[in-house]
């Protein structure tokens, strides 16, 4: 497997239940994204659905199956530009509707992730939640996926981090007030398990909901590689060494200063973690 990859992290601003005209832009910008050398594009959260839906009905009437119109268009595009793509939509299956992010490559469809930590906030008020955290072992390297609210949980990134990971892949819609995402919490998440993290949000307004912007990719000891600008559609690219993301044990000098983010663990000591508590003892 190779260790270089070009990457590319999209943002753009989804028009709310617009899905047709959502996945026209998305195709487009994919287009443009592998034109700049990308091998991984990465779209933000609920790109093709959009976000701030006021009721289930609504968000319903903008939800499809994994086999749907995007999951089609995104599998002959990936094929067409030999390229790899995580888009957010709106997912339905069984009655149920999902805030999830498609895996697409060359070769098809290659995994579906559902968002597992829900906030009261647009159309995760209306949604079910995820239950795992996989991580997949692709020709372009080993990729864990997160959604937004997400990556505020430590627990979620270490899982996948420990289960092999190289990069978090966080299609995002942040709320104009949260900063603390690419002011702290992306390069905590990154630094502290040496993995990237590519956080695709959207910019604008739907309705009275603002967001940020600012996506980022942050290299694995915390520094911001690239980040787009508060407003207006933008597409940063990146080159990224997976080869650094494997290597955990740090020797800085033989025997006198070393250290290793997953054999200095102490797990023995951390079974709070698992607790079912909603306050801290």
């Amino acid at each position: 497997m190779p260790t270089i990859l070009n990457l590319a992290v999209v943002q753009t601003a989804p028009e709310l239940g617009a899905v047709d005209a959502n996945r026209a832009k998305v195709l487009a910008m994919l287009d443009e994204a592998a034109a700049g050398g990308a091998d991984l594009i990465v779209f933000p959260e609920c790109a093709i659905s959009g976000y701030a839906f006021s009721n289930l009905e609504t968000a319903r009437s903008a939800a499809e199956s994994t086999s749907g119109p995007t999951s089609q268009a995104l599998e002959l595009a990936c094929r067409r530009l030999g390229v790899y793509a995580v888009v957010g939509l709106l997912e339905a299956e069984a009655g149920r509707i999902y805030n999830s992010a498609l895996l697409v490559g060359p070769d098809g469809l290659l995994a579906r992730y559902r968002k597992t930590h829900l906030p009261c906030l647009g159309v995760d008020r209306f949604v079910d939640a995820g239950q795992a955290l996989d991580v997949h072992d692709t020709p372009i390297g080993r990729l864990g996926l997160l959604i937004c609210y997400d990556l505020r949980f430590p627990e979620a990134a270490r899982v996948l981090a420990l289960h092999g990971a190289d990069i978090i892949i966080h299609p995002t819609n942040w709320h104009w007030t949260s900063d603390d995402f690419p002011d702290f919490i992306n390069p905590a998440r990154a630094r502290e398990s040496r993995v990237y993290v590519l956080s695709a949000d959207r910019w604008g307004h739907e309705g009275e909901t603002r967001y940020l912007g600012r996506s980022q990719i942050v290299d694995i000891t915390g520094k911001v590689l690239a980040e787009a600008p508060r407003e207006g559609d933008a597409i940063l690219h990146a080159q990224l060494d997976l080869a650094r993301a494997r290597q955990k044990h740090l020797v800085l000098e033989p025997g006198v200063f070393e250290s290793d983010v997953f054999a200095d663990r102490r797990p023995d000591l951390y079974g709070r973690l698992s607790a079912q508590s909603g306050t801290a003892s």
